[in-house]
């Protein structure tokens, strides 16, 4: 009788387990997602959530609203050396003006140390390169808008340095979509495909941020170093808050690494959002990245963006 009761009570504490195993994680295009307490009980409908989600277009626009605004920008940019010593920088204070689909950008303020940019002040590294194709006007820029639908980032038309440069935008700025032409990633990328959801671990959970409440989903890679998923993987970790009414990304960090042989780079990005009558836009960007490309030096740099004074 003992026997009996105790094989019913292990029973019961396994089925009972089980069943909370199974209530607290959805499986969505073989993704198990594992969904906080709060998640749980506010009855969030995680198949759309995670449809939206992969369809997001607000992190981009955000970008590209951008183009048709005014606005002031501090811009600290570094470089580093094998010693993580700097060894050239920017600092620069920037007003970008726009109007009549068109912009171009007032250099305010500026000094630099090192080698930053070559006798002709044009960019000695890369890096600040990529900052000034995403932040700078350099001459007058027209035909400019902020649509999104039939304007995704493409390499097609472009080669050499521009469509690197562009390969790295999709990189930074779409995360999670197949990024066309880069060598050995291919679609490593796009991690909501349904062949990639067995290299990472999803949470949904829900909390202020930034002053609002949130949806925050968090992808990240089991471990790379096992299994043989060291060269499957290219994002680390994605962590994206998302405004529980609109949908619109506020924030954003990642983390991407990957060698491949001929390149190899570790780069973390921070994005954090705020609204302008009505437009989402960057107000701080922080980028950390060190890059190696066969024939070329090693890159160590980091810059940050804080954005403000917007205007019509």
């Amino acid at each position: 009788m003992k026997a009996f009761l105790s094989i019913s009570i292990l029973s019961f504490l396994l089925t009972e387990n089980i069943f909370a195993q199974q209530k607290d994680t959805v499986v969505v295009d073989n993704k198990v997602i594992t969904l906080s307490e709060i998640i749980i009980r506010n009855n969030v409908n995680v198949p759309s959530f995670i449809e939206k989600v992969k369809n997001d277009t607000t992190f981009y626009k955000a970008f590209r609203n951008l183009r048709v605004l005014n606005y002031t920008s501090l811009n600290d940019v570094r470089m580093f050396d094998k010693k993580q010593k700097v060894k050239a920088s920017l600092y620069s204070k920037t007003h970008q003006w726009a109007a009549g689909g068109c912009r171009y950008t007032n250099v305010l303020e500026e000094q630099v140390t090192g080698d930053i940019y070559d006798e002709d002040k044009n960019y000695n590294y890369y890096t600040p390169q990529l900052y000034a194709s995403i932040f700078f006007a350099k001459d007058t820029v027209c035909g400019e808008t902020n649509i999104v639908k039939g304007t995704e980032m493409s390499t097609k038309g472009k080669s050499g340095t521009a469509k690197h440069k562009e390969q790295l935008k999709i990189l930074f700025f779409n995360p999670g979509k197949a990024v066309p032409g880069l060598p050995f990633i291919g679609n490593k990328t796009a991690i909501f495909d349904e062949d990639m959801a067995g290299l990472y671990d999803y949470n949904l959970d829900q909390e202020e941020h930034l002053g609002q409440i949130c949806y925050i989903f968090s992808i990240k890679a089991k471990d790379k170093a096992s299994g043989g998923n060291k060269n499957k993987v290219v994002i680390d970790e994605m962590t994206t808050w998302f405004n529980v009414k609109t949908l619109e990304v506020i924030a954003r960090n990642y983390t991407m690494s990957y060698s491949a042989g001929v390149y190899d780079f570790d780069v973390n990005m921070q994005v954090e959002m705020t609204k302008y009558r009505g437009y989402l836009v960057p107000k701080l960007l922080r980028y950390t990245g060190d890059w190696d490309v066969v024939f070329k030096k090693r890159e160590r740099g980091v810059f940050t963006a804080t954005l403000f004074d917007f205007s019509e």
